[in-house]
């Protein structure tokens, strides 16, 4: 079972991996509403190292990026709920909108987003690289999303 840490917990906890010979994994998002497409991700992204930190989205993120009415749950839920996940070493939270100064504090060997995702729109992906790192993307889980869960549940409810 992960762990809820800070910034600065994390990195150490980074170098201490890195000391001992491990692989450093990072992926991050807002994980509003769990489903399996972020098991899948998450699962994918342990498969390629030894210690796997997700970098989560403060509710102030989550708004600025989302919009109102969300995140539907909080950080603290979120995280926990991440944590909970076999899969997931370290939960982060950021307030930042996007990930790139926690990757620059942690350095992960792999960087890891969906495949929705083009290599130049990776962000961080420069700094992973400049430290000899890699860039992964994932396949998606077809017709798992977080919008798409939240889209069928207003149509039931207009219903």
């Amino acid at each position: 079972m992960g762990r809820v840490v800070g910034r600065e917990e994390a990195t150490s906890l980074r170098e201490a991996a890195r000391a001992r010979g491990e692989t450093v994994v990072f992926t991050n998002g807002v994980f509003d509403l769990l489903h399996r497409g972020h098991v899948d991700l998450l699962r994918a992204a342990r498969d390629l190292g030894d210690l796997l930190v997700v970098g989560v989205n403060s509710d102030a993120s989550v708004t600025r990026l989302k919009g109102p009415g969300r995140p539907v749950n909080g950080l603290e839920d979120r995280a926990a709920v991440l944590a909970a996940l076999a899969s997931v070493d370290l939960v982060v939270a950021f307030e930042e909108d996007t990930p790139l100064e926690l990757i620059r504090s942690l350095v992960p060997d792999i960087l890891v987003k969906g495949a929705d995702y083009r290599p130049e729109e990776v962000v961080g992906a420069e700094v992973v690289a400049a430290a000899g790192g890699r860039v992964e993307r994932v396949p998606l889980t077809p017709g798992r999303s977080t919008s798409g869960i939240l889209d069928r549940v207003q149509r039931r409810d207009t219903d």
